[in-house]
């Protein structure tokens, strides 16, 4: 089970928080502040701490560094959203905003821990590994530092690496760094999508061929197999190779030799093999859609990327970095991303991933008309995808009763989401608050309290002599 620590100072929301999680398979544990986070925990043994933005004593932000590894989630309001991007670029792993209903926070729970990512979080890597990060590669996760570990292991050596990973994950990047690393970084990289060239050109694209060798041939040509010899090969999607080039693949890497098509003659060659798919290649060999024999030769060493959704905080980072790069290719003023813009790029599950980041961005500095920020509205992200904070805030249709009509108690029942807890809170306390107290005890603003009141038809009463004195 994954373990989570809770630190929030209101009794409430704790005890909310505490009662979903648990009855949803989580072991909790809770917090009131940083330092009773600190003096009663030992946080390196959970999995995800969730954290107000806003406690007494020190800010929830601050468990960011002392957590470690350990990611760390910020609940926050609407009115310190901005607050809350800062938190993301100190290296909060996400943040979500009050008030918010329970699949909402199941929601985020499940893609920060997802089921691998508690696994990972106890076994960490070595230190001083940790941060030897890959040139050209962005992102300082968890699961990147493993990747890029295991790159600084494999590629010094000859073995052959299988890349398996999402398209847009950036497999031709993991290529590059294993080549640079290696020993034959003096030595050609020759890099070849296979499913770029058409069936009846790949054996001739790789292995060459010569003169006469069938129609077109009119001279001899040298494959780029050949072309890699000393160096590194590099065979992106090689899950689309047709079995027969797959046949002459192998006999490469078991004899070290290549023949070219219409030749008697084999030629030796030294060549390095880094393979890359997105397909299960086992599976594809079950089916005798891919050689089992070349299946089993080139996953000597696999290397998974993870998807962007599961890198947390590296999104935001490699958003910037793109923004960054765009406009000074486009010769534009420094732009940098609203929140609306950041809490749509941090929400959103990139089925393209990075490659899709990336032409977002570049679209949305390219529409953007003014010379200071972009929006969420230029990065045209389908927002059925993305929780934004407007629509997460819109009545339900069909609510089963107004909220004046509930009879509060003290303990919040199995079922009370925090936007009944703000219901309740005001309709409980109206009487002995000024709304600034409310604003203040709430942590939101006092202009966010009223809209509120606004949507959720929560008259405003007249506070007690006392509590409009203080």
């Amino acid at each position: 089970m994954s373990k989570i620590l809770i630190v929030e100072d209101e009794d409430i929301i704790r005890t909310a928080l505490r009662k979903l999680l648990t009855r949803n398979k989580y072991v909790v544990e809770e917090a009131s502040s940083v330092s009773e986070a600190t003096g009663k925990h030992k946080l390196d043994t959970f999995d995800l701490i969730i954290s107000d933005l806003r406690l007494p004593g020190a800010p929830g932000t601050d468990l960011i560094q002392l957590a470690g590894d350990v990611p760390v989630l910020i609940m926050t309001s609407y009115a310190s959203l901005r607050s809350a991007v800062d938190s993301m670029r100190m290296g909060a792993v996400d943040y979500i905003a009050k008030p918010f209903d329970h699949d909402e926070m199941l929601a985020a729970v499940k893609r920060v821990i997802g089921k691998s990512d508690s696994r990972k979080a106890k076994s960490p890597i070595r230190t001083s590994e940790n941060h030897n990060a890959i040139e050209g590669m962005i992102g300082s996760s968890l699961v990147m530092r493993e990747l890029y570990a295991k790159i600084h292991k494999v590629a010094p050596t000859t073995a052959t690496v299988l890349v398996h990973g999402e398209t847009g994950t950036g497999k031709e990047l993991v290529a590059n760094a294993i080549h640079n690393e290696s020993p034959r970084k003096n030595k050609p990289l020759i890099s070849v999508n296979c499913a770029a060239i058409p069936e009846t050109l790949i054996e001739a694209e790789l292995f060459g061929h010569e003169k006469g060798a069938f129609t077109g041939a009119a001279t001899n040509r040298e494959g780029l197999v050949a072309a890699a010899d000393g160096g590194t090969l590099f065979l992106d999607e090689i899950g689309e190779l047709p079995l027969e080039a797959q046949a002459r693949l192998l006999r490469v890497l078991q004899e070290g030799e290549v023949r070219p098509i219409g030749s008697v003659e084999s030629h030796k060659v030294d060549v390095r093999l880094v393979a890359a798919t997105h397909r299960d290649l086992g599976k594809l060999s079950r089916e005798g859609q891919f050689r089992e024999d070349l299946y089993f030769r080139i996953n000597v060493v696999q290397l998974k990327l993870p998807p962007l959704r599961e890198r947390g905080k590296d999104i935001l980072a490699l958003a910037e970095t793109f923004v960054k790069r765009f406009c000074a290719e486009m010769l534009k003023p420094a732009l940098t991303l609203t929140p609306e813009a950041i809490q749509a790029i941090t929400t959103y599950t990139w089925p393209g991933n990075i490659r899709e980041l990336e032409n977002a961005i570049q679209r949305a500095v390219i529409l953007c008309d003014n010379d200071t920020e972009i929006d969420h509205a230029q990065l045209a992200i389908d927002l059925d995808l993305v929780k934004v904070d407007d629509e997460r805030h819109q009545d339900a249709p069909g609510r089963a009763s107004h909220p004046s009509n509930r009879a509060p108690s003290n303990e919040p029942n199995e079922d009370l989401s925090l936007e009944d807890y703000f219901q309740r809170f005001v309709l409980e306390h109206q009487d002995t608050m000024s709304e600034t107290e409310l604003a203040r005890k709430l942590g939101v603003s006092r202009k966010c309290l009223w809209e509120r009141r606004q949507r959720l038809g929560i008259p405003r009463n007249k506070p007690t002599q006392n509590a409009s004195n203080k």
